[in-house]
């Protein structure tokens, strides 16, 4: 199985060198095609030499073993990347995965705060505390800026540009955007940053990150979920939100909003707009209005 270590490693640093993936989706990567040495490894098959239909067999028991069909699909993702650089590499002569199908995936749509509800969450900020200013803003920037998680977590003092009201954000593949900057977003950071950041002893190395923890560093994605759960649980919210829940929120708003789906989609960092189109299922009633009123054949005149 040496083939397949050395081309796992190679595969990591094209993802990260050629690609330039995050550290997270390429560590899922390479999960995903160690599911697949292990199943190759029991049967003795080497890397140039599987076919479609060990991959068949391969996916076949990821279906027995219960794996929900939004998991299968994204480890057959991973795999066809594998042998596509495999192929792009020319270390093997046939892609195996080529005629390989992805499991039909019913769309779930994401969950969606209202307005009032991110309104009860903000408030229920305790700014008497010393990390109040900082959760305000946290929050703050998540529903206006629609902000992934790890974007949030890495944002610089450097990426906001209040004059010009703009947030410059490095997004997935290290793709830069540029996304609108609210008054009440340059407000929040710029109270945590006055009244509470400026007092930290900040790490060296972790000056230029805007939120940091307690001890000077920059916060983690796991700190961010434990600040929104205990938000969720304050104001007995009884949805199951997430971080993501306020970017869902935010793109969902500005649909409901009249927003250009094109605007959203660069706002949101979306490669593609069928990406962007799940927040025009969140709203039918926005939907049906629309159509009432845009469609030529519904006009009384």
């Amino acid at each position: 199985m040496s083939n397949w270590s050395r081309y796992i490693t190679e595969f990591v640093s094209f993802l990260k060198i050629e690609k330039g993936l995050s550290v997270n989706s390429i560590k899922a990567y390479a999960n995903d095609v160690q599911k697949l040495v292990s199943y190759c490894a029991s049967k003795n098959i080497k890397a140039k030499d599987v076919t479609y239909h060990h991959l068949k067999s391969f996916v076949t028991e990821l279906y027995d073993l219960g794996l929900s069909a939004r998991s299968q699909a994204r480890i057959i993702s991973g795999i066809k990347q594998f042998f596509g650089y495999l192929m792009l590499e020319n270390l093997i002569s046939k892609d195996p995965s080529e005629l390989l199908e992805q499991p039909k995936l019913g769309r779930k749509l994401p969950e969606v705060l209202s307005i009032e509800e991110i309104d009860n969450l903000i408030q229920a900020v305790n700014l008497t505390t010393k990390e109040g200013p900082r959760n305000r803003a946290i929050l703050e920037v998540l529903y206006s800026c629609g902000l992934r998680v790890s974007e949030l977590i890495n944002l610089k003092f450097t990426d906001l540009f209040y004059n010009e009201g703009f947030v410059r954000v490095l997004g997935k593949g290290n793709k830069e955007r540029l996304v609108p900057l609210s008054k009440s977003v340059e407000i929040e950071i710029k109270s945590y940053e006055e009244k509470i950041r400026s007092n930290l002893l900040i790490k060296s190395g972790h000056e230029n990150f805007i939120f940091l923890n307690r001890r000077g560093k920059q916060l983690t994605r796991v700190m961010i979920f434990i600040i929104i759960k205990d938000l969720a649980k304050r104001i007995d919210l009884r949805k199951s939100i997430s971080p993501h829940t306020f970017r869902h929120s935010f793109a969902t708003h500005l649909i409901e909003g009249g927003a250009n789906l094109r605007a959203i989609q660069e706002m949101l960092g979306h490669e593609s707009i069928i990406t962007t189109e799940i927040y025009t299922h969140l709203d039918q009633s926005f939907l049906k209005d629309a159509i009432l009123t845009y469609h030529p054949r519904n006009s009384t005149e």
